[in-house]
């Protein structure tokens, strides 16, 4: 049945302090989250802790399923844990009219996208038309048609006076804030190299898989995940975050211009495929539904366009980026991600294989081996890098060093969403985003989107 109105859910299942403590968190806040549609984990991911000024009521509008169950599910585990237990307190509306619900309602004033993308870009526009902030998981659009609306959403965010942001996770990881933070060292790293296709100076491959453990579970994912159509080909989805780390690496704090400073060069996609019963082992549905029939080979198999790469220019610098998902890793490990910035001086390279157990280490590697100041030259860069992060050291290798990391700088994946919401509550209070933000949104979703064009084109020759 159709819930028309909204439902307080029991102290019991969801909130996790006594009114009292409930009364205390909300006094004073002047920040009140909505989450729409909470399709994807990442949604609950921003709940995973409680943040000052924000109310613990959270206003949830979906359509009843599966996918808001398992999203209150997470929230509640998160409320109920023994380890600093949150204590939010989900508010639901399951109308099939949500989406002008939750704009007519207005309980709140930022507002979560994470879900199904099909429509995404569409509700980001209506959203922040309707003077509302959103802080949106990535990625914000899946096709070139899109692009065009999302370029809209953002001179009506700037018209509304309201701030449209998007979940950059990996900029908080460790070992790439340090590959930043040293390419920065000039009379270390030199200057960044410009490239070739064949060689190019910025280098991002990550690998990922369907089935895997979040926040200690087995992650349930919608059987809608698996369609391109509606959570976007691989090359518009994880790839948005290579292209990200491309931009804030190499120009930190600069404005691009996707108009003059973008060439592609070209870009490939291919399938994963999938039987029915890893299907079911990661979505528990037990047939394939109508919409992924188009996807199938002999009624058994499915193809995903999970995967994909991209070969650019960003001012002259060459950049590849390329995501690849298999179904599931190898025991003991995990997903990975692989980096290399090359500077005339320096290559600054992050692995994950099965040499680092399949944790992420920074290796600071000279260009030329018989560098006589390389160490001396190091030693400084590390002196200024430890001001910024206390506790970073390094360790000589054979072929050059490796960063050595305090463990209280390894948060992970998952802490890495809090830390995103927490610099967007700032930017929010300060009432605007750093001026470099919006125009490199808009050239990373240009290249994302041209290459899904670009790679249609190549794989239909």
């Amino acid at each position: 049945m159709i819930r028309s109105a909204f439902i307080l859910l029991s102290i019991g299942t969801i909130m996790a302090c006594n009114s009292n403590e409930t009364q205390k968190e909300n006094k004073g806040s002047d920040i009140t989250l909505v989450t729409l549609d909470p399709g994807h984990f990442h949604a609950a991911l921003v709940q995973k802790t409680m943040y000052p000024g924000v109310d613990s009521n959270v206003y949830v509008y979906a359509p009843e399923g599966p996918d808001l169950n398992l999203h209150l599910d997470r929230i509640k585990a998160y409320n109920t844990r023994a380890d600093q237990p949150t204590h939010w307190n989900e508010q639901v509306y399951t109308g099939a009219d949500f989406f002008q619900k939750m704009i007519a309602e207005k309980k709140g004033n930022i507002v979560v996208m994470a879900g199904n993308n099909q429509k995404k870009t569409e509700y980001i526009f209506n959203t922040v038309d309707a003077g509302m902030n959103v802080l949106a998981d990535k990625p914000m659009v899946i096709n070139s048609e899109g692009f065009d609306l999302l370029k809209k959403a953002f001179a009506k965010a700037a018209e509304k006076k309201v701030l449209l942001y998007d979940i950059m996770t990996e900029r908080f990881e460790i070992n790439t804030m340090l590959q930043r933070e040293f390419s920065q060292a000039k009379k270390l790293f030199g200057e960044l190299e410009k490239g070739t296709p064949d060689n190019p100076a910025v280098t991002k491959e990550s690998v990922h898989y369907f089935y895997k453990f979040v926040s200690g579970n087995v992650l349930q994912r919608p059987s809608w995940f698996m369609d391109v159509m509606q959570q976007g080909e691989g090359i518009v989805d994880v790839t948005t975050h290579l292209v990200d780390l491309v931009q804030w690496e190499s120009f930190p704090g600069q404005v691009l211009d996707y108009n003059k400073d973008v060439a592609l060069i070209s870009a490939k996609r291919w399938p994963t495929n999938m039987t029915l019963s890893q299907f079911n082992a990661i979505t528990k549905q037990s047939a394939f539904p109508e919409y992924l029939k188009k996807d199938l080979t002999n009624d058994s198999t499915l193809s995903v366009y999970s995967n994909g790469e991209i070969n650019y220019t960003l001012r002259g610098v060459h950049a590849k980026v390329s995501v690849t998902w298999g179904y599931k890793a190898p025991e003991g490990t995990g997903d990975t991600h692989y980096s290399i910035m090359r500077g005339t001086r320096t290559n600054l390279i992050i692995k994950q294989g099965k040499e680092e157990n399949y944790k992420p280490v920074l290796y600071i590697e000279p260009v030329n081996k018989k560098d006589a100041d390389f160490e001396k030259d190091l030693n400084e860069a590390v002196q200024t890098v430890q001001a910024k992060f206390p506790g970073i050291g390094i360790e000589k290798t054979a072929k050059g060093w490796k960063a050595v990391i305090p463990e209280k700088y390894n948060t992970g994946h998952e802490a890495h969403f809090g830390q995103v919401t927490e610099s967007y509550l700032k930017y929010l209070k300060e009432g605007k985003l750093p001026d470099w933000e919006v125009p490199n949104m808009i050239t990373k979703y240009y290249i994302t989107t041209s290459a899904l064009e670009l790679a249609k084109k190549a794989s239909a020759k």
